[in-house]
């Protein structure tokens, strides 16, 4: 667990740094700058984009990390990349061509509810396109062990070329319509990033030889197509059907609750930058015992970060709240709920990249597909009548009844188990702290009572958990962390 507790830190640290600069973004910046109605435009293109992505990068960014220890040789390897890099093509240019020829069908279909819409739908397809891309070089990166600058890139190089656009609509040197537009190239720029590091790392080298398991690669690509939309329908469905059924303004609304929800994902995006590629060799390697500690540990010390963050965001929201305009106030009640089944996600630790990379992914893509459609039929009955409090019922719904079943299957048929007796002490001494806190507020400033609060609630949070032992993993980082700052002896 060495390179995955270093890497994880430096991921943790660079994806929180980011997720500050999207909170400045997102809470302020966004709604002040550029209005609800052209932030709700953003979030229903970025959501949409994200929607396709998988179709765009035609799975391949997961293919490659899962084969890429399959092969011995630098020209089986350039062979692979080289098939994995022209792959996605055998959907882009069929779908360009259908969008190209079907837009005004498409755009108006899309913007029937909120017009504003219809000359804004041919970005969805090219933000797509980059954030693909963005993932299949970012994996380049990441099957060498060198996951922290993309992290860089994704979390904190993205966020500031945004903030600066969003400064500029501030002077008044761009309009918010003129946002939108450089909202597509500034994805395209950080592909391009992530390009020129990728070929730093590793030069690309083109070989145009198919290699030896090129069906096998071919067949997993498709199935992982179906799970990265799966996964992405469940993310960012509400978002698009919210913009189908109600006003624009309401995804802006939305988007803010979401993002303060998604920040207890934080540790689980940051670890699984490394564990999916380790996950991957061990199975290829057949080491159970060892993918089962893995599970176990990823789990608890996920559980552990995840729900100090869990706890700082419910004592808070309140609070929060008040910073924001009034009309963003019905978003906290989306907050909880989201959150929650962010929590939940947390606890199943490395369990995507167990199954993405276990003989069984198939059998789990077609139940995610079964999902898919509970999603929607939700969504289409929650949001024409509780608005975004009902998309985010129906999102706790389908997300919880999905990681109930990847859950399930591990336990089921690889004999995998992440939870212990630390799981429930954990969850104890999480809700011990909720209710201690968050009836308690100070009489100041929202802001200086948010962290007065937080610093409360962390301290004791993480006594308890170092002293009852909770995560190994953990303790061990913090054991450093009072070393270095002189309060414990080596």
């Amino acid at each position: 667990m060495g390179i995955v507790i270093n890497q994880s830190i430096k991921n943790t640290i660079i994806t929180y740094i980011g997720f500050a600069i999207g909170a400045a973004n997102t809470l302020f910046m966004y709604p002040k700058f550029l209005g609800e109605t052209y932030y709700g435009l953003t979030g229903y293109l970025l959501s949409s984009a994200n929607i396709i992505m998988p179709l765009m990068a035609f799975g391949v960014h997961n293919t490659l990390i899962k084969y890429f220890t399959h092969y011995k040789t630098e020209k089986e390897k350039e062979e692979f990349l080289t098939l994995v890099l022209f792959l996605p093509f055998l959907l882009i240019i069929p779908m360009m061509l259908f969008g190209t020829f079907g837009y005004s069908a498409i755009a108006s279909f899309l913007s029937r509810k909120n017009p504003i819409i219809y000359e804004y739908v041919w970005q969805i397809p090219v933000i797509g396109l980059c954030m693909g891309y963005f993932e299949i070089f970012y994996a380049w990166v990441k099957v060498h062990m060198q996951s922290v600058f993309g992290s860089f890139i994704k979390e904190i190089a993205l966020r500031i070329f945004i903030t600066v656009f969003l400064f500029l609509v501030y002077f008044k040197w761009i309009t918010p319509e003129a946002f939108v537009n450089f909202l597509m190239l500034i994805y395209l720029a950080v592909m391009l990033l992530m390009l020129f590091y990728a070929f730093k790392v590793k030069p690309i080298v083109f070989r145009f030889k198919l290699p030896h398991n090129t069906r096998a690669v071919l067949v997993y690509s498709s199935f992982i197509i179906l799970s990265g939309s799966i996964a992405n329908m469940l993310l960012d469905v509400d978002k698009n059907m919210i913009g189908q059924y109600i006003a624009i303004e309401n995804i802006a609304y939305y988007s803010v609750a979401i993002f303060i929800a998604t920040v207890i994902s934080v540790p689980s995006r940051a670890m699984h930058q490394i564990t999916y590629p380790i996950t991957a060799k061990l199975m290829t390697e057949n080491k159970h015992d060892e993918l089962n500690d893995l599970y176990k540990k990823t789990s608890i010390s996920l559980q552990v970060v995840g729900g100090l963050v869990f706890l700082g965001i419910l004592v808070n929201v309140k609070e929060l709240y008040t910073l924001l305009p009034a009309n963003y106030s019905g978003g906290i009640f989306v907050v909880f709920v989201i959150g929650l089944s962010k929590y939940f996600d947390l606890l199943l630790g490395n369990n995507n990249a167990i199954i993405f990379n276990s003989k069984y992914y198939r059998a789990v893509l077609f139940l995610g597909l079964l999902l898919v459609f509970l999603t929607v039929s939700l969504n289409m009955y929650f949001i024409p009548r509780m608005g975004i409090e009902g998309a985010a019922i129906a999102t706790l719904i389908s997300i919880t009844l999905y990681s109930l079943a990847k859950l399930l299957f591990v336990v089921v048929r690889m004999k995998l188990f992440p939870f212990s007796k630390k799981t429930l002490y954990s969850l104890a001494i999480s809700l011990g702290c909720f209710f201690a806190f968050y009836y308690w507020d100070f009489p100041f400033h929202a802001v200086i009572g948010i962290l007065l609060k937080s610093t409360l609630i962390s301290a004791v949070y993480l006594y308890l958990n170092y002293i009852f032992k909770i995560s190994d993993d953990i303790n061990f980082v913090l054991d450093k962390v009072l070393t270095m700052v002189r309060l414990k002896r080596k």
